[in-house]
């Protein structure tokens, strides 16, 4: 249970599925079918879904073709779209508000990059008190083998792997594949 009062309902999290960051992802095309399966579930059940753009004066320059969202996914007008400069979709966003004004205490987190901003915003939520589940099969990172990181498909496991374990006092983490999700708690 969350420790978030008053805060029964779960919301779907798309985090960062934009051209310029999973172009070459490992996985890349079944993490979007799995997001997109889990975005017509979240509709059909009333859930919350709120989108996150990540945008630096690098790459990924708010505007330019790499900072939009993959085709293949479609955002609704109603669905709050949330910008944010640094890793934790919290952090200097309107993330917080958004899910306090829902009524959400937990998250279900799908996205890019596994060991960047998913995990920053999965610890975010976590250390803000909101329970929060990992979709295994629907996040993907990028290849950073030249910087020394370990390859993608050891990234994602080993996030899947230390996510399954989280707990704190009135709270849980958790991974879960697709298509064991339930939003209702």
């Amino acid at each position: 249970m969350t420790t978030l009062t008053d805060r029964p309902n779960t919301a779907l999290l798309v985090i960062d599925v934009q051209k310029g960051v999973v172009a070459g992802a490992p996985r890349r095309d079944e993490v979007i079918a799995n997001i997109n399966t889990l975005l017509e579930r979240a509709r059909a059940e009333d859930v919350p879904v709120i989108w996150v753009q990540h945008s630096d004066g690098d790459g990924l320059a708010k505007g330019s073709e790499d900072w939009e969202f993959v085709p293949e996914l479609k955002r609704n007008d109603a669905e709050p779209l949330v910008h944010k400069i640094y890793g934790d979709s919290f952090e200097a966003t309107e993330l917080e508000e958004l899910l306090a004004a829902r009524k959400v205490g937990r998250l279900v987190v799908t996205g890019a990059q596994s060991d960047a901003c998913i995990r920053s915003t999965i610890h975010g939520g976590f250390v803000r008190g909101y329970d929060v589940t990992l979709v295994s099969d629907a996040h993907t990172t990028e290849d950073l083998t030249q910087w020394g990181a370990p390859a993608p498909e050891q990234v994602i496991a080993h996030t899947n792997l230390y996510w399954q374990w989280q707990s704190a006092p009135g709270r849980t983490g958790g991974t879960e594949e697709t298509a064991k999700v339930t939003f209702g708690g």
